[in-house]
């Protein structure tokens, strides 16, 4: 449904409580400024989907009577989280003042209200519900969680995914793995070769920001990770098991163990897929897991561009060179590769970026772009990537037609797929 106009903007009292201001709309921020929102590209806030405000930051708005942007002055700005397989289109519009704390890594999509209802300007890019708030019911998880720690009583890396991940963090990867279903999360390395500016395992101590999960303290043994993920490829629908979580480093630093692991899981079950997330900063070791048997790659990037994606990722001993290696690697084997590409408007539908991605995907035959909320505190990253000029853009609803246009067979998502979806012949009604 097209609204019939924009909604209203949205502000907090600092106390928990948010309120419309019915003087102003809502408007919505791409690299540095603020910009009016397309009436038919706001939708329902999803079920998932929360709102939070955002301390020391006034909301920018558009003047219901003079059409002119001016700051809401009655409270603090209000930012939405929109929930997996849904991809925010704009950022929420605010002028930070001088002593405002730097945001955690969570993402801050513009919203607003119109007919008792909150709306923020997003896209559904993903079918897949394997995610979603309806679909996961507690008494379910807390018992599937015990039955696992039970059943693999000795197996390190099942009490980490179910203490931690399952209960702690609530990682809907790891629920999922409770509830014996879907995509099978994998974490294996305590270290990593980057230094993501907005890493969610690890930051230092001087930073103003603090990770949102601890990061793994062990190195799993091959034969841990074939306990319980041949049962799960065996036994779940639609499986895949995924190594590269984010409460991990990179895993390609172990991937011997990985190729171990792969080559086990191999000998008692073909069913299903075997995946890794990672930042493909060793073309060689892909090339290893793919003769072992891995099935798809899922490559992480902020950007399609070198010096965005090195300022952000300070890679070590590695170059953006071989995060494009890696897909070529992958896909010369036949192989499903994905990146998993951190939209944040303003930049990643900046003209050059845009010229920047075409190249990409034609020089490695990718398969897949996961459009995933950056989870960032907009004005530090672009302060901290050095941006003060974004340059010309086209909108990421924009970006995506013009893409999809160009490469129709490039697969749009927000989820590794898995090997049904691959082969082509991907149920809708995946869940039921």
């Amino acid at each position: 449904m097209v609204l019939s106009q924009s909604p209203f903007l949205l502000y907090s009292d600092g106390k928990g409580k948010i309120f419309e201001d019915k003087s102003l709309f809502a408007t919505g921020r791409a690299g540095w400024d603020a910009f009016p929102i397309p009436t038919n590209e706001w939708i329902e806030l999803p079920d998932g989907g929360n709102l939070y405000e955002l301390p020391g930051r006034k909301a920018i708005g558009i003047d219901v009577e003079t059409g002119n942007m001016r700051l809401c002055d009655k409270g603090w700005a209000v930012a939405a989280f929109i929930p997996p397989a849904h991809t925010g289109l704009y950022l929420a519009a605010f002028e930070t003042t001088k002593d405002a704390p730097t945001l955690p890594l969570f993402c801050y999509t513009a919203a607003g209200w119109f007919d008792n209802k909150f709306y923020v300007p997003a896209v559904r890019i993903e079918k897949d519900i394997r995610q979603e708030c309806a679909g996961y019911n507690d008494d379910k998880i807390k018992k599937g969680a015990e039955n696992l720690l039970k059943h693999y009583l000795n197996n390190r890396l099942v009490k980490h995914l179910m203490e931690k991940c399952c209960n702690t963090y609530h990682c809907p990867a790891a629920r999922n793995f409770s509830l014996s279903r879907w995509e099978c999360p994998v974490p294996t390395s305590s270290a990593c070769n980057a230094n993501c500016i907005g890493c969610i395992s690890f930051q230092p101590e001087e930073e103003t920001i603090v990770s949102t999960q601890d990061r793994l303290t062990f190195k799993p043994f091959a034969e841990e990770i074939v306990e319980f993920t041949v049962p799960h490829l065996m036994n779940a629908p639609f499986p895949i098991v995924s190594f590269g979580q984010g409460c991990e480093g990179e895993p390609l630093l172990m991937w011997q163990t990985i190729k171990d692991a792969i080559i086990e899981i191999r000998k008692h079950t073909s069913r299903g897929s075997i995946n890794i997330n990672t930042n493909g900063s060793k073309p060689d070791a892909v090339k290893i897991l793919c003769e072992a048997g891995l099935d798809s790659i899922r490559v992480s990037t902020n950007s399609a561009r070198k010096d965005i994606y090195t300022k952000y990722y300070r890679p070590n001993n590695y170059s953006f060179e071989d995060i494009v290696e890696s897909l070529k690697v992958v896909r010369s084997y036949g192989k499903w590769t994905s990146i998993n590409y951190f939209v944040f408007p303003g930049m990643t539908d900046s003209v050059e970026e845009y010229e920047a991605l075409r190249k990409l995907i034609i020089d490695t035959d990718l398969s897949m772009i996961q459009w995933r909320n950056f989870n960032i505190d907009p004005d530090w990253y672009l302060n901290q990537i050095d941006v003060k000029e974004t340059g010309d853009m086209m909108g990421v609803k924009q970006l995506q037609d013009l893409i999809q246009e160009e490469f129709p067979n490039l697969k749009f998502g927000y989820f590794n797929p898995p090997m049904e979806r691959m082969k082509g012949d991907f149920a809708k009604d995946f869940a039921h």
